[in-house]
C-alpha cells in the first residue's frame, strides 16, 4: 500500500519494502536521539545557545522525515540486535567522550537514511546529507576547547583601545581592576610620518596580549586576522569591510573567537550564519570612534538581544552614565572606548561600569 504522509511503500510484514521501512524508522530515531544529547550536552554543559539553536533545527528537520506509517512499521520484539551493547559504552568517561561518539551515531545513522531513502520522492535523503555534511562542521567547534567561549559568555566588560601615549599602562589599570576583554584597534595610517607600521603593531599587540593572559582576560585584534595570528590572540573582530568571517574561520581554527560589527537586524543575522561568536551592535549613540556613522539607538539594542543566540556588546557612547540603558534593552554588555582610555582614573571607571553591569571586579576567566 502507498501512504502519502510518507510516500513511502510498505507491503506486508516480512516483505523488502517493510523491511526498509523499519530500516529507516529506526535510524530517524537514532539520528534524532543522538542529536539530543548533544544539544543538550551544548545548552547545560556548554551554554552555547548558537549551538544548540542549529541542533534542534536538524532534529526538527528529521522530524519532519518521520511520518506515522515509518513509526507503524517497527517491531522491538523480532530485532536480533536489540538490547545489545559493546564495551566501549562503558569506556567513555568524559562529556567530550560522550559527544564524540554521538556524532558518530548520528552521521552514520544519516549514511544509512542517504542510501536506504533514496527511492523516496521526498526530501529524506536529501535531508540526512545537508545534515550530515553540515555536522561534520559543528562537530569541530564542539569538540573544541571551549575556554574562550566560556569566558567570553562571563565578559560584561569590553574594552577597545585607542592610540595612547602610555597605553599599555591604562589597559594594565584596567584590568587590574577587573576588566576581562580587551580588543587591540589601532587605525592610524601605516608607516611615515606619524603612521604605525606593522612591525609596531605586532610589537604592541604582543604586549597586550601578555598582559591580557596574565591578568586572565580575553585578548582581540580588530580588523586583522594575519596580526592576530602572529600575536596568539584569541580571536579577531571584524568589521563590515573586512575579510568575510567563513573565511577568517578557515584560518583561525574553531577555538579562537570571531567577533562583527553589525548596524542592523540583516548585518546580525549573517554574522548568525557564519558563525560569529559575538557581535557588537551600534552605534548605539553618535561616537567620533565612528565618524560619520548615524546612531541605531536603543530600538536596535532590544531587536538584536531579542533574536541572537549569540552575546550583543553594545558600542557607541557607552559610559558610567549610561551603560545601564543598554542592559536594560537586553545586551549581554557593553564595548567601551573614550570612557577607559580618556579617563583620568581608568581604574576606578572600570570598577564603576562593573558594579553598574553586575560584575564583581574579582571576577576571573578560566
Amino acid at each position: 500500500m502507498v501512504n502519502s504522509e510518507s510516500r513511502v511503500v510498505i507491503s506486508p510484514p516480512g516483505g523488502t519494502h517493510h523491511g526498509v521501512a523499519r530500516l529507516l524508522d529506526a535510524n530517524l530515531n537514532r539520528a534524532r536521539e543522538g542529536l539530543r544529547v548533544v544539544e543538550d550536552w551544548c545548552r547545560l554543559g556548554l551554554q552555547r545557545p548558537e549551538l544548540v539553536a542549529q541542533l534542534k533545527d536538524y532534529r526538527q528537520r528529521l522530524g519532519q522525515c518521520h511520518p506515522s506509517t515509518l513509526k507503524q512499521a517497527r517491531h522491538g520484539a523480532s530485532d536480533p540486535a536489540t538490547g545489545m551493547a559493546h564495551q566501549a559504552q562503558q569506556e567513555r568517561s568524559t562529556p567530550q567522550q560522550v559527544v564524540a561518539a554521538n556524532c558518530a551515531r548520528v552521521q552514520e545513522a544519516l549514511r544509512v537514511l542517504e542510501e536506504f531513502g533514496r527511492h523516496d520522492p521526498g526530501e529524506l535523503a536529501a535531508t540526512a546529507a545537508a545534515i550530515r555534511y553540515g555536522l561534520y562542521d559543528l562537530e569541530t567547534a564542539l569538540l573544541a576547547n571551549q575556554e574562550r567561549h566560556q569566558a567570553l559568555r562571563q565578559a560584561r566588560l569590553y574594552l577597545i583601545t585607542q592610540p595612547a601615549p602610555e597605553l599599555l599602562g591604562a589597559v594594565k589599570t584596567c584590568l587590574e581592576a577587573g576588566l576581562r576583554l580587551v580588543q587591540y584597534r589601532e587605525k592610524s595610517p601605516w608607516g611615515g610620518d606619524g603612521g604605525v607600521t606593522d612591525h609596531q603593531r605586532l610589537r604592541t599587540a604582543t604586549a597586550l596580549r601578555q598582559l591580557c593572559w596574565d591578568h586572565g582576560a580575553l585578548f582581540i585584534v580588530n580588523d586583522r586576522v594575519d596580526l592576530a595570528l602572529a600575536a596568539e590572540a584569541d580571536g579577531v573582530h571584524l568589521g563590515q569591510g573586512d575579510l568575510p568571517p567563513l573565511a577568517a574561520r578557515r584560518l583561525l581554527g574553531p577555538e579562537r573567537l570571531i567577533g562583527r560589527s553589525t548596524s542592523c537586524l540583516d548585518h546580525l543575522r549573517q554574522a548568525i550564519a557564519d558563525g560569529c561568536d559575538y557581535v557588537g551592535v551600534g552605534p548605539v549613540q553618535a561616537t567620533p570612534t565612528k565618524p560619520g556613522r548615524s546612531p541605531v539607538g536603543l530600538d536596535y539594542v532590544r531587536q538584536a538581544t531579542a533574536c541572537s543566540p549569540i552575546p550583543c556588546f553594545a558600542i557607541g557612547g557607552v559610559n558610567p552614565g549610561n551603560a545601564h540603558q543598554a542592559m536594560e534593552s537586553g545586551a549581554h554588555g557593553v564595548a567601551v572606548v573614550r570612557a577607559l582610555m580618556e579617563a583620568p582614573d581608568p581604574g576606578a571607571v572600570t570598577r564603576q561600569l562593573l558594579q553598574g553591569l553586575g560584575t564583581s571586579s574579582s571576577v576571573s576567566c578560566p
